[in-house]
């Protein structure tokens, strides 16, 4: 709750801001919900937690600027579902993603809803069903991470994909993310249309005039940041 408040102040209290970077000190990322807190609350309790962690995961991906997660070390259970529910994951080549909640008696089941929504269905069935840990090299090769560096590079190539971002227009990218995962739910033939409405109004924005203008006359852009 603490960081879906966060996220949501954050957004609409600073309209410099280009991105969101998550990361952890240690070698946890994440390691998901405190099992000791679950067990001793109630139905009430338990649900409050759940829909809470589910309107972070959705907020995710609503928020207009790109959420970049830097791991290194373990994720596990919410831990791996934040990882999936992050839009680029930069993970060092020591770390490892895990849905373990089974051998505990707790199945993952909302941690899986992204997992297999980011993976191939043999590997989140693994994943899910054994509780087994992936390596980072297999994240990456399946899907759910964007880049493996080694460990002692993981912060430089986070700060150069951060640099990429925020070189960029917001309000192009805000309006790229959001036709991204739009367009995802949508037939091909549908998706295209929907696209070609994008680009025509992406083009027609103050930022999509200047960057052209920039191109043709070999400068650097002047953005707006603004719709």
């Amino acid at each position: 709750m603490k960081m879906l408040e966060a996220l949501n102040s954050a957004v609409a209290d600073d309209s410099s801001l280009r991105c969101i970077l998550l990361r952890a000190e240690g070698n946890v990322f994440s390691a998901g919900h405190n099992l000791k807190e679950i067990h001793s609350g109630n139905i009430e309790s338990h649900r409050a937690v759940f829909e809470s962690c589910n309107r972070l995961m959705l907020r995710l991906r609503s928020l207009p600027v790109p959420v970049i997660a830097q791991v290194d070390g373990i994720a596990a259970a919410a831990g791996c579902q934040l990882v999936a529910a992050c839009d680029i994951v930069v993970a060092s080549d020591t770390s490892s993603f895990s849905t373990p909640g089974g051998s505990v008696g707790i199945f993952c089941s909302t941690p899986g809803v992204p997992l297999v929504r980011n993976v191939p269905r043999k590997l989140s069935s693994y994943m899910l069903l054994t509780g087994s840990p992936i390596s980072a090299q297999t994240a990456f090769t399946a899907g759910l991470v964007s880049l493996v560096v080694p460990k002692d590079k993981l912060e430089e190539e986070t700060q150069c994909v951060v640099e990429s971002i925020v070189s960029k227009s917001r309000a192009v990218l805000a309006l790229g993310k959001r036709f991204m995962y739009q367009q995802a739910e949508l037939t091909e033939e549908n998706a295209y249309k929907a696209g070609a409405d994008v680009m025509v109004n992406n083009i027609n924005m103050a930022d999509g005039q200047e960057g052209i203008c920039s191109f043709v006359e070999k400068r650097k852009p002047h953005w707006t940041h603004e719709d």
